[in-house]
């Protein structure tokens, strides 16, 4: 045992281990936080998929290179600075949004939270999920046709531009009022982010899918594009039947109940309650302990 120990302590004495100083340290720090916000990014972007995209297409690159495919590599390589170029070209609005993000955020309130007691995170409350139920099926009883996109991890920005900016908090008077027949913001749909109504008479993708009947109209069909595009829920109310339904990972789910609506919600809620009580209590103890120190 003893002879194992002696040659692993000269195994190592030879390596030539870097000496990590403090700037290396700030320097490991700050790449791991851009690499961390780059991954954030990406899952809440739409350039998610187009990655996934991507890591096709350089596995594919990869079996080549393995099976050595010269001519498929041949054209790679003479094609990579168009690719690189290309690539620059389908990112440039998510690019662009995120140095806009960059600019607006308050880089050191997001890092550290100092906010006291058990916090409930969620993406909308309990009286959100309420409204929606209620103004949903109160538009279905009067046959008011309703299109109503609750956005989750996947930002709907691109979608939110088509129409027009509301930002307000919402209420199932709110959404009654812009649906209403014969108004300005009826036509179009409704965009949906945390308790708020950020946006009304938005353009979705239509879907091209053939399992989808041919008796449903432009809104259904739109609810379920979105759906293909995003990791959005979308609820549907039928101007012809009043029945209200909902779209969600490229599927038409119709004719559903309020509370089968409501139990939809409730698991895009997705609630969560942490409790930050011994942060905040650690800081506390340590400033009480310089204080008496000082003393």
């Amino acid at each position: 045992m003893q002879e194992l120990v002696t040659g692993i302590s000269k195994y190592f004495s030879r390596l030539s281990l870097p000496r990590l100083g403090l700037i290396d340290v700030i320097e490991i720090l700050i790449i791991s936080f851009v690499i961390y916000q780059f991954i954030i990014w990406i899952k809440f972007s739409r350039a998610y998929t187009l990655l996934k995209g991507i890591l096709v297409v350089l596995l594919f690159v990869l079996v080549a290179y393995v099976f050595k495919m010269n001519t498929i590599l041949w054209i790679i390589q003479n094609l990579a600075s168009v690719l690189a170029i290309g690539i620059i070209v389908i990112f440039q609005p998510e690019l662009r949004r995120v140095l806009e993000e960059l600019g607006q955020k308050n880089i050191m309130s997001s890092i550290f939270s100092f906010e006291a007691g058990k916090e409930i995170q969620e993406r909308f409350t309990d009286r959100t999920i309420n409204e929606m139920v209620k103004a949903c099926f109160e538009m279905g009883d009067v046959k008011t046709g309703a299109l109503i996109v609750v956005e989750q991890d996947v930002r709907l920005t691109d979608y939110e531009r088509t129409g027009i900016n509301i930002d307000a908090i919402l209420s199932s008077q709110l959404l009654i009022n812009i649906f209403e027949h014969n108004t300005p913001l009826h036509d179009g749909a409704v965009i949906v982010r945390g308790n708020r109504v950020v946006s009304a008479t938005c353009y979705l993708p239509l879907s091209d899918s053939t399992q989808l009947s041919k008796q449903l109209g432009t809104r259904h069909r739109a609810g379920v594009g979105i759906s293909e595009v995003s990791d959005s829920l979308t609820i549907i109310v039928s101007e012809e039947t009043g029945k209200v339904s909902i779209a969600k990972e490229g599927r038409l789910i119709r004719n559903i109940s309020a509370a089968e609506l409501k139990a939809q919600l409730v698991k895009l809620q997705n609630k969560k309650i942490i409790d930050n009580s011994k942060i905040r209590g650690w800081l506390k103890g340590r400033v009480r302990n310089e204080a008496k120190s000082d003393k």
